[in-house]
């Protein structure tokens, strides 16, 4: 019996040490996202030709992360903005995440984040407001930042990639 017990104790010291690193470092879902990213485009329906960089990092005592982005070279049609910037807001609520968007372009999107599996990072607009739905994801894998910005229009049943991107850290 005495041999079971530190077994017994161990296993809720293990435990115990797994839920406090989750209270002390909350962002630990979606901190594969923080860093400086560099990335091209590399399909969609935008059409566009182009490179970018945006940053993700903690802001206000690390009670919010926040990605920036800047333009770089671009090639694209006249509907797409070549001269893109970006903020976009993360923030956590309840035992989740939520997140803001604001372009310059007028657009304000509010996201719920899911995290399907380590390294994915799903954000999701509400489908019960009016206008388009909106879905961007992003991918770590080997190294490479992916991400895919879709839109699904009122009455269509699935989304259609408006634009997709890689890229790696700089």
């Amino acid at each position: 019996m005495k041999a079971q017990a530190p077994a017994a104790s161990n296993s809720k010291q293990a435990s115990a040490t797994t839920q406090s690193a989750a209270k002390t470092d909350p962002w630990l879902p979606i901190r594969f996202l923080l860093g400086s990213w560099e990335a091209k485009t590399t399909g969609g329906l935008a059409q566009a030709h182009a490179s970018a960089g945006y940053s993700f990092r903690l802001e206000l005592r690390e009670h919010v992360m926040a990605r920036h982005t800047r333009s770089g070279a671009c090639i694209a049609t006249d509907d797409f903005d070549c001269q893109h910037s970006d903020l976009l807001y993360i923030y956590s609520e309840g035992s989740g995440f939520k997140a803001i968007f604001f372009d310059n372009e007028g657009h304000i999107i509010h996201y719920d984040i899911s995290i399907p599996k380590p390294g994915t990072a799903v954000f999701l607009s509400d489908a019960a407001q009016p206008g388009p739905q909106y879905r961007l994801s992003y991918t770590l894998l080997n190294g490479a930042m992916n991400g895919l910005f879709e839109i699904k229009m009122p009455g269509q049943a699935d989304f259609s990639s408006y634009l997709e991107w890689s890229g790696h850290q700089r």
